[in-house]
């Protein structure tokens, strides 16, 4: 047999090893996914501390529970190694490493060329190899296999196959997990993309096949971007209603009326998390070596980051209606995660803001009970303070950056003298006490 039939009969006899390099909010998830659907997992983590504790049955991701991680550990399915060596024990690689854009905003490639030095200095023939991680459209073909044939000496088609299937984990969100979501998945060639939907159909529930890398990795890129670009549209209306005296929490409830041809989107402080504040940058990126300008992206781009100025801008006029001036004055934050419910900070507009304002002499506090402690981009460290009636009462404005369900409105409306409400926690109170978006 050749390297195909063989790596066709272990999957359908359910003999292959499966590795999944990066155990975070997406790698974690996945491997234990396959895991419990009897499958055999290495996972491989840079992280000596991570993969001890998994080892141990701790779990350090929240969409995954310490009882789903335990039970694959006890049944030997599961692994956690930081021994790269062990790529060669292998039948499948899945890559789930970050993606960050630098300083410049341009993609760091440097986690997913990693992957690939060491699944190429250590792969042995007959390999498939996926990459999850979020990218422009051309890395699986033009970054990745050039690297991996370079370092492997084999040849894609003959000797392994490289495919492209975005994640799309939704960190909080309690109805679609990895397994139900569906999947989409590219690959180079008809038997890398044969073998692929044999192994992702082991643990997920819906695979959709699509005829390239590229194609899926538009999809991802497509996904994040027209959420971007709804939330950067209503963020920028809301500023206006605001100097209307328009309530558009009002105005967005009343356009989802009509049954047809309009989805709401709501605004906020800025967009958080991995995907949507990032994804828009990559296709930016690998637009313009097609000498192609993406007006429409970059102007939805710059306007999500500019909200957390604007935000800063509305604490300090609710306080100048109290005759008190950003500097010297306490600023407590409700909620530092990127979304309700989450333990992630990943590009929080809270963060932002809380720089913003310590730079401009506000003494800064914030409650979090997911996030016990915290970094922000300027180099602040906090931990976060109880949210107790003295707490509320001491601050001079409280602002709703994140609003956990845990927050209880009534308790802290009854105790807080000023409120700048980004999340559309409370109605207004017409006393000028309850600020809005």
């Amino acid at each position: 047999m050749n390297h195909k039939e063989k790596l066709i009969a272990k999957i359908s006899d359910n003999k292959e090893l499966v590795g999944v390099i990066g155990l975070g909010y997406v790698g974690l998830p996945l491997a234990v996914t396959f895991a419990a659907a009897g499958v055999n997992v290495l996972g491989f983590e840079k992280s000596t501390a991570k993969a001890e504790k998994l080892n141990r049955g701790e779990n350090y991701i929240g969409d995954i529970t310490e009882e789903e991680l335990q039970a694959v550990l006890k049944n030997k399915l599961f692994e956690a190694t930081t021994d790269f060596s062990r790529i060669a024990e292998c039948d499948a690689l899945i890559i789930c490493v970050p993606t960050p854009l630098d300083i410049f905003k341009k993609p760091d490639m440097s986690y997913i060329e990693s992957a690939c030095i060491s699944i190429g200095q250590n792969m042995k023939s007959g390999t498939f190899i996926s990459l999850e991680s979020t990218t422009y459209p051309t890395t699986t073909e033009e970054f990745m296999l050039p690297i991996i044939e370079a370092e492997s000496g084999l040849k894609h088609g003959d000797d392994f196959w490289l495919a492209y299937s975005p994640e799309r984990i939704d960190p909080g969100n309690v109805t679609y997990k990895t397994k139900n979501t569906p999947k989409v998945m590219g690959a180079m060639n008809e038997d890398g993309l044969k073998i692929g939907e044999m192994l992702y159909k082991k643990s997920i529930q819906n695979l959709h096949l699509v005829s390239s890398p590229r194609v899926a990795e538009m999809v991802k890129i497509l996904e994040n971007t027209y959420r971007l670009i709804n939330i950067s549209l209503i963020n920028e209306l809301a500023l206006l209603a605001g100097k209307m005296d328009i309530n558009i929490w009002e105005v967005i409830e009343a356009a989802k009326t009509k049954p047809f041809g309009f989805q709401g989107f709501y605004p906020g402080p800025g967009i958080g998390g991995h995907c949507i504040p990032l994804d828009p940058f990559y296709l930016e990126y690998i637009a313009k070596k097609f000498n192609f300008d993406l007006s429409m992206i970059h102007n939805a781009g710059h306007i999500n980051m500019r909200m957390p100025h604007y935000m800063y801008i509305k604490i300090g006029t609710a306080l100048n209606k109290q005759e008190k001036p950003v500097s010297g004055s306490n600023v407590i934050f409700l909620g530092v995660a990127y979304k309700p419910n989450i333990n992630d900070e990943r590009e929080s507009p809270a963060l932002e803001i809380m720089d913003i304002v310590a730079a401009k002499g506000g003494i800064v506090s914030y409650n979090d009970p997911h996030i016990p402690q915290i970094t922000t981009h300027d180099g602040h460290k906090y931990q976060s303070v109880e949210l107790t009636a003295k707490n509320l009462e001491q601050a001079d404005v409280v602002v709703i950056t994140t609003n956990h369900a845990v927050y209880d409105a009534s308790f802290i409306g009854k105790h807080a003298k000023l409120i700048v409400d980004l999340r559309n926690m409370f109605e207004p109170d017409g006393n000028e006490r309850i600020f809005k978006l």
